[in-house]
C-alpha cells in the first residue's frame, strides 16, 4: 500500500511558477513510475507528465513541453512538478499517481495509487 499526499497548489496570476510536491509513504518509492495528472472542472482527469522509476525517463503532454518540469527523489520518497508560466487553462485540481514497474503510462487506469490532489488557479 502506498499513500500519496500532494502539496503546493494555490492560487497565482498567469506567468508565475509554483512547483507541486507528492510525498509517498513506506519504503518502495523507487519501485513506482510515477505520473502527474489534472481535472478541470467537467473534464476528464488527463495526463500531465510522468516519470519512470529511476528518474532517467520523462514524458510531457504538448501542453507541458517547455513549461513543466517533472522530478523525483527517490531518498526523499516524494515527486515534484515545477510549473512556470502558468496559464489560466491550467487551472485544474493536479493530482499525483503511483505506478508499479519501470515504465510510466498515460492512462489512469494504469496507475494503482493515487493521492487525493491539490488545486491550482491561475488568474488571468
Amino acid at each position: 500500500q502506498v499513500q500519496l499526499v500532494e502539496s503546493g497548489g494555490g492560487l497565482v496570476q498567469a506567468g508565475d511558477s509554483l512547483r507541486l510536491s507528492c510525498a509517498a509513504s513506506g519504503p518502495t518509492f523507487s519501485a513506482y513510475a510515477m505520473g502527474w495528472f489534472r481535472q478541470a472542472p467537467g473534464k476528464e482527469r488527463d495526463l500531465v507528465a510522468s516519470i519512470d522509476r529511476t528518474g532517467t525517463r520523462t514524458y510531457y503532454v504538448d501542453s507541458a513541453k517547455g513549461r513543466f518540469t517533472i522530478s523525483r527523489d527517490n531518498a526523499k520518497n516524494t515527486v515534484y512538478l515545477q510549473m512556470n508560466s502558468l496559464k489560466p487553462e491550467d487551472t485544474a485540481v493536479y493530482y499525483c499517481a503511483a505506478r508499479f514497474g519501470l515504465y510510466y503510462a498515460q492512462s489512469t487506469s494504469m496507475y494503482d495509487y493515487w493521492g487525493q490532489g491539490t488545486q491550482v488557479t491561475v488568474s488571468s
